[in-house]
């Protein structure tokens, strides 16, 4: 049995249903173990502090420095800690991974997978907080689960569909607590070499990631933003599981996009 603190992950589109989920959860790990405290963090809470008033997308990295931190700091304080955030790029849960292997904890993922007509219509019930072209845009960019062994949820839930609750949270609760070499157990199987391959193929992802980014700064690349996001997938594709390092990934891929799009990166 795990007696040591973890961090659940929830990952899902907005107005899935994520922060309700999250404060039932919460409720219910606490009434069942009372030894356990839950914290949830909310970047939306962060959001709010920062810029008050108005969505800032200048802020954005700064909401996200500090949700990592306030993770991080309740994993050290000894609180089970919820991120009730969308985490819909793979990078964005590498990230919380990060934070729990630096802290030898246990990282779990739980996929809340109501379908996009749903959160439209749960959207426009509680007034349209978000545009829905911005959640359709989300939902297309969401990174699914089969890229690394690492990367999968221990659960997925439509909430949609949810008629128990408390059913869905004791089966969470028992797999939290008591299968952890069940839910490692994909983990070891392709052994050091499947470990070495996941994490070059993070490191894949994420400079051409930095770099499309770098890119788009220019508005000059703007109108060819679609094609240069289907290239990265595209290059990302052809050159997983490969040994290239982080030089040769920056130089080919930058190369890559000049001769797909007949274009010069400086």
């Amino acid at each position: 049995m795990v007696k040591k603190n973890f961090l659940i992950c929830l990952v899902g589109l907005p107005a899935s249903g994520k922060t309700t989920f999250a404060k039932k959860f919460k409720k219910f790990i606490e009434q069942k173990r009372d030894h356990f405290t839950i914290k949830i963090i909310d970047p939306d809470k962060i959001r709010s502090a920062l810029t008050p008033d108005e969505f800032d997308f200048q802020q954005e990295q700064l909401v996200r420095k500090y949700n990592l931190d306030e993770i991080e700091k309740g994993l050290k304080e000894g609180f089970i800690v919820i991120s009730d955030d969308l985490n819909y790029y793979s990078s964005m849960r590498h990230d919380l991974k990060l934070i729990t292997e630096g802290l030898n904890l246990n990282f779990f993922i739980i996929h809340i997978s109501t379908p996009l007509e749903i959160c439209l219509k749960w959207n426009e019930k509680r007034g349209k907080i978000l545009p829905d072209n911005v959640i359709k845009k989300i939902a297309r960019k969401f990174d699914n689960f089969d890229k690394y062994k690492w990367d999968y949820p221990i659960a997925s839930i439509n909430l949609s569909e949810v008629k128990s609750f408390n059913e869905i949270f004791e089966n969470l609760l028992n797999k939290l607590t008591h299968d952890r070499e069940n839910l490692y157990g994909r983990e070891k199987e392709g052994g050091k070499l499947a470990q070495s391959s996941d994490l070059y193929n993070e490191m894949l992802d994420k400079i051409t990631r930095t770099i499309v980014g770098e890119i788009l700064k220019n508005s000059e690349f703007s109108p060819l933003k679609n094609q240069i996001l289907k290239y990265r997938k595209l290059y990302v594709k052809t050159n997983r599981n490969k040994s290239l390092d982080k030089t040769l990934i920056s130089r080919t891929f930058k190369e890559y996009l000049e001769k797909k799009l007949n274009i010069k990166i400086s």
